[in-house]
């Protein structure tokens, strides 16, 4: 299946900018957290206001969005870095935009493979970290190495907004910040929201100076920009949950196609990305694929690409898995398996966090299925499952959940999806992810 053709010489560059854990907590969404570079970047081509992304887990939520399929189509339901990997490598982008004739570069983060080394790339800088300082001059030097004559491909990512802060706190925020709506006002989330803010900041620097990079080699006009980050923020109920908060991210492309500071409103997803390139670069789609190209809707010649979009979670440091389905309306979530109660490890450690849980949050019951009305309830607080006036609908998007799992091959449908041999894995019970992990097929540890 073609996407388009590809002309020598008049070829986009695609540039892929990617942050860690920033859901939509930025300016150009109506946060209170400067980012002048991002907004920039808004004011200057599409924003989207209602992406999302497949997974809220940082390697499932990229491979899904690297390859276009979803996370349990490819084998990646856990983490890289404890033991998960995509089960073919051939699928993922690069190698569809290599045939097409482009040159590939990474620099920083990707959490797709232990090794990125492996994923295809004609060029990996090795950093000795990711934060923002480090990878912008980073991506000025891929630049300076780029082949003449052929687009590239560059993967530019960034640890920030990934816990543990290491921004010292702005007394002023720290007094001022708004918390997420979900959690209470209080001085410990207040001083947890403008750690939040800092690490943004220092994200938007960095992104600022890519840009920069790409203005003082005359490529700004030729390339592409496409920056998103990989779920929700790192809060309670947020990421690693398949609430909006989780699975909301902010996606904004500039570039060929995707220009005039538009705002979209339609349904999105990570998903929407492969097939976009493809159709941008005149690269050949990989096969039959879920996403569609983002171009008709930046055109205007359609005002809609999807009626629901969906979600999934198998093991994050824990297993916990759950799968959504979400439409303009309604959000309905189901958990698989006989826990009710949190699973802590699951949710990053934090100042947030341990408010919850000095207030009895490890004993909270939560429903195996939970329906919301998004119109009346945009923050998933009250669960109408059990209403007997909403049994239709919950019917409805129950059966619409079951044939994704079945036409998508979801193996959870099947039972329980264990992690790969030699995973590391946290216990469900255990209250916080830097507990050390065992390996999977170990006996569990005592109580």
């Amino acid at each position: 299946m073609g996407c388009g053709v590809a002309h020598s010489g008049d070829t986009p560059n695609v540039l892929y900018v990617h942050s860690h854990d920033t859901g939509r907590h930025v300016q150009p969404y109506g946060h209170a957290v400067e980012t002048p570079a991002i907004q920039r970047l808004a004011d200057e081509g599409v924003l989207f206001r209602h992406a999302f992304c497949t997974v809220p887990a940082c390697s499932g939520s990229r491979a899904a969005l690297l390859t276009g399929r979803y996370a349990h189509e490819t084998g990646m339901t856990g983490l890289a870095h404890r033991g998960w990997a995509l089960d073919d490598d051939g699928r993922h982008l690069v190698h569809t935009l290599r045939r097409a004739g482009y040159w590939t570069g990474l620099v920083g983060e990707q959490h797709v493979s232990a090794d990125p080394g492996v994923l295809g790339y004609d060029a990996v800088l090795d950093l000795p970290d990711h934060h923002a300082e480090t990878v912008a001059p980073a991506f000025k030097r891929l630049l300076e190495q780029r082949p003449a004559g052929r687009p590239f491909f560059a993967s530019v990512g960034f640890v920030e907004t990934h816990r543990d802060f290491r921004e010292p706190v702005d007394e002023r925020d720290a007094r001022c910040a708004l918390p997420p709506p979900n959690l209470p006002d209080t001085p410990q989330t207040r001083r947890d929201a403008a750690a939040f803010t800092a690490s943004a900041r220092r994200l938007d620097r960095g992104i600022g100076a890519v840009l920069d990079a790409l203005d003082r080699h005359g490529l700004a006009q030729d390339t592409l920009v496409i920056l998103t980050t990989d779920h929700g923020i790192p809060f309670p109920g947020a990421k690693a949950t398949l609430r909006d908060q989780g699975l909301g991210v902010l996606l904004i492309l500039r570039g060929p196609g995707f220009t005039g500071g538009q705002v979209q409103d339609a349904l999105v997803t990570h998903l929407d990305l492969f097939p976009t390139i493809c159709e941008v670069a005149g690269a050949e789609l990989p096969g039959r694929l879920p996403g569609r190209s983002l171009l008709p809707l930046a055109r205007g010649t359609v005002d809609e690409l999807h009626d629901a979009v969906f979600g999934e979670l198998t093991h994050h440091v824990a297993y916990e898995p759950q799968r959504s389905v979400r439409t303009r309306r309604w959000k309905y979530i189901r958990r698989f398996g006989d826990r009710t109660r949190p699973v802590l490890a699951n949710v990053d450690d934090g100042p947030s966090k341990d408010l919850l849980l000095a207030h009895g949050w490890a004993d909270r019951e939560q429903s195996a299925e939970q329906l919301y009305d998004l119109v009346f309830d945009p923050l998933e607080c009250h669960d109408l499952a059990g209403d007997p006036g909403h049994a239709p609908v919950l019917r409805e998007l129950r059966d619409r959940l079951d044939r994704w799992m079945e036409e998508t091959g979801d193996p959870l449908r099947h039972g329980d999806v264990p992690p790969p041999p030699g995973a590391l894995v946290n216990d469900p019970d255990d209250v916080s992810p830097e507990i050390p992990p065992r390996v999977a097929g170990a006996a569990a540890r005592p109580a």
